[in-house]
Order: structure tokens, then sequence, then C-alpha cells
């Protein structure tokens, strides 16, 4: 059983270790990473981008040379997962981008994955081969078939060593089950069912069985224009396979229980936090709206992020959350240019680390945050080429609101809202984060003496 130590977060000195992507200033569209995702045991990481490609990079064995430095991530597989699409039935072109990753438990030699777009999942096997058979009685060695007259000896193949070759192969698609774009999918704790979710519906699948889902929530209502909320996030609880989550854009979460009925219109229980009249305006709806919920590995508690804070709350308590962190309150007086240039919808996700002691979101000019837990610390760290000397230590950046800026502090002014950190995984036993920026995943870790 691994042993996780995680210290606080100011105790803990977090380093570059490297940086995967082009450098280049002009972007192009298909390059920009859209997930970013951990397996169960650290070894892969996997990131998909808007062109549809998804990349896997595998941690290296840690160097003796320099065993307070670890394994660094590099390339394992690249594999095209989803191509461009049209809808013919409703004139619609449906995009390649991988909107998330998620892992399967590994239950043997080879590892499985889902990758999803708007419409279709996909179920991936990556395994390797370092062997190859040979000497066959049919086939020559460049694979043509023998003339049968001239075989006259019955050989028995063998297997020998080549070039390790990572296979990407499509085990299952599940297509044809949403309207709407798909905006979460997760893996039961069961191992054998998963949940994908659109706007208004959620939908249970059998991994062995792609032709059939159950429609398990359905919010449409009968008359669109009474449309009121969409479901915006869903996850299953990570030890109870009968019980799963799903979040609004009105900021309300609610737990169901699948043993209670076929079809979890009705919740089990209702998070929800009575807004504060004070604090109302014209933006109070949109700034509301959860952008992803996730359960603590331990399963008793669950974080939802929104636009300006992330909230911890615990399962037994649904009046309420038991901590809130502000992410960037320093934005509150400027939500008329974050509507204006859109940012205002952007979707920030949020991820615990191994022992649920903190938690980390991204915000903009390339900041993210930490959240101490126990301590009720936390830091602001930035992912920058310029902080990108191997092993450097982030020093930690703070936000000038008025008044006198300090020299180390940045203005709010001068914040850049076109670098936006929205995707960021935890290593589930390490202290090693991966962070996406636009086009480029940083990876940093703890400073090791």
């Amino acid at each position: 059983m691994a042993v996780v130590v995680v210290l606080k977060a100011n105790d803990v000195q977090w380093c570059f270790s490297q940086v995967k992507g082009a450098i280049d200033d002009d972007v192009a569209e298909a390059d920009i990473i859209s997930t970013v995702e951990f397996n169960h045991s650290g070894e892969l990481l996997a990131t998909g981008d808007k062109g549809g490609r998804v990349v896997i990079f595998q941690q290296e064995p840690e160097c003796k040379s320099q065993p307070q430095c670890r394994g660094e991530y590099n390339v394992y597989s690249t594999f095209q997962s989803h191509e461009p699409e049209f809808d013919y039935l409703k004139s619609l072109e449906i995009e390649e981008k991988i909107n998330k990753i998620r892992w399967l438990p590994q239950q043997n030699a080879a590892q499985f994955l889902l990758s999803t777009n708007d419409k279709t999942i996909k179920l991936w096997k990556i395994s390797e081969r370092d062997k190859r058979p040979e000497g066959y009685n049919l086939k020559e060695e460049d694979g043509r078939y023998r003339d049968f007259n001239t075989v006259t000896t019955l050989r028995v193949p063998v297997f020998r060593p080549m070039d390790l070759m990572v296979e990407a192969s499509p085990r299952r698609v599940f297509a044809n089950a949403h309207t709407y774009h798909i905006n979460s999918i997760s893996v039961n704790s069961d191992c054998e069912t998963y949940l994908s979710a659109d706007d208004l519906r959620i939908n249970l699948w059998n991994l062995e069985i792609t032709d059939r889902s159950f429609n398990i929530v359905d919010i449409k209502p009968a008359n669109m224009e009474e449309l009121t909320e969409v479901i915006t996030a869903a996850e299953f609880h990570p030890n109870q396979c009968n019980t799963f989550v799903y979040s609004s854009s009105k900021g309300t979460i609610r737990l169901c229980d699948m043993r209670a009925s076929a079809l979890c219109d009705k919740h089990s229980k209702l998070f929800e936090e009575p807004e504060d009249p004070n604090n109302r305006s014209f933006f109070s709806e949109i700034i509301s709206s959860i952008s992803d919920v996730k359960f603590s590995h331990s399963g008793r508690y669950m974080m939802t992020r929104d636009y300006l804070s992330v909230k911890i709350w615990d399962l037994n308590m649904e009046s309420r959350p038991v901590e809130t962190y502000q992410v960037h309150e320093y934005l509150r007086s400027k939500l008329c240019s974050l509507y204006e240039n859109d940012c205002i919808f952007d979707k920030f996700e949020c991820c615990w680390n191994g022992n649920d002691s903190v938690v980390m979101t991204g915000s903009y000019n390339n900041f993210f945050r930490m959240f101490d837990r126990g301590y009720r610390q936390d830091v602001t760290l930035e992912a920058s080429r310029e902080n990108s000397k191997p092993r450097s230590v982030l020093k930690p950046r703070k936000v000038s609101t008025g008044g006198k800026r300090k020299k180390d502090e940045i203005s709010v002014d001068s914040l850049d809202f076109n670098k936006k950190i929205l995707h960021t995984a935890w290593h589930p036993m390490d202290n090693i984060i991966a962070v996406a920026t636009t086009n480029n995943l940083y990876i940093f870790q703890e400073k090791l003496n």
C-alpha cells in the first residue's frame, strides 16, 4: 500500500521539471490542450487536444545518479483519437476536440482509457510489443503467402526480440446516445460501467456493450422554452458504485442513488449554498455556474469550482460548504469586461492531491492556486517559460488590487486573460503536478533536498 506524505502548501517548495509543446507565440488551434489526466499509478500522463489527438507520457525510472530527482515524463504513445465529422441530419459539424480522458484501473499488462469528443466515446487499449513471431509455414517474413505446394516441412514459429512498439487500438466505440455535447465521463468503481453526461441527460454504459445505454438522468423539459438550467459536470463516487453526483449551471449539486429507481430524476441530496444578497448582481447566475465537481479520494468530501471560488462539501451536510476558497476575488470588479470578452464563461477544472489535504485549480495570467485545507493557507504560482530552468524553485506570486503596488506584485490591470490555466492534474501518490497552458504542458514537482 502506497503511503502519501504531503506537507502543507507553504512548506512544499515547487520546482520546475519539464515543459512540453512548441515555444511559438503563434499557436495552432489544433494544438490547444483540452484535458489532462494521470492514470491510477501516476506512471502515465495523458493529454487530449482540440485536434483530436491523445498524447501519453510515461515516467522514466528514477536516475540513480540523481536520487533527489524523480523520473521525467517522456512521450510514450501518440494517436489520433477522434476525427472531425458531420451530422447530415442536423447539418452540424462535430469537432474532433477531446473533451475528457478517463483511465480505467489496470487489470493486466495493457492500459485502457476512455476518450470523448462532443458526441462519441471511445475505449482505447494501449499495449506494448517487444517480440514478433517468425517462422510461419504458409507466410514469408514479408507477409506474402507461399505457394502451398512448396511447403515440404513443418516449422514451429518462434518469438524473436524486436524494438519496443507501443500500440493504441480502439476496442469499443460508444456512439449515437447524446443529442447534446458531452461534458463529462466517469468510470464506476465496479470497473464494469461508466457514465457520460451532456447538457440535459446522463447515460449509464456497460464497457462491453456499445449499442445501448441506460438513461439515468433527464432534465429536458417538455417545452424547451422552459429550460432554466443545464448539467455542467458529473462523477461517480470513488467507492460506492451506486452513487454519483452532477452539478448544474445554477450552482447546485445533486447526489443520486441508483438503487432508488432506474431513472434518477429525484435526487437523494441537494447541495446548495444560499446566495449572499449583498453580492447579488447581473452576473450572479453566470458566476455561480459550477464548471467542475470532484469527489475526494476518501469519498467523504466533494469539491466544486465556480467562476470565482472553490468549495469543499461534506456529503453529510447539504446546507452549505464546509470550506470556501477564493481563487481570484480581485476579478469581481472586472466582471463587466470579462463578460464582454467572454472570459466569464471559461470552465476551470480543479483537483485534489493524493491524500485530499491540498486542492489546486487554475486562474488567468497562467497562474494556478493551491489551498491547504488543514492549515488554511494558499499560494499562487505561475507557469511560464521565464521560470523554466531545471529544478528552479517557483516563487509565489501576488496580485495587487489597488493602492501602492509592491515590487514583486502584479497589478490586476496587467493580467493577461488570454493566458489561462483551465486544466490541471495531481499525481495520485507524489507531489508532481501537470498544468496545461494553451498548447504547453508544464510539469512541476516538489523540490527534494
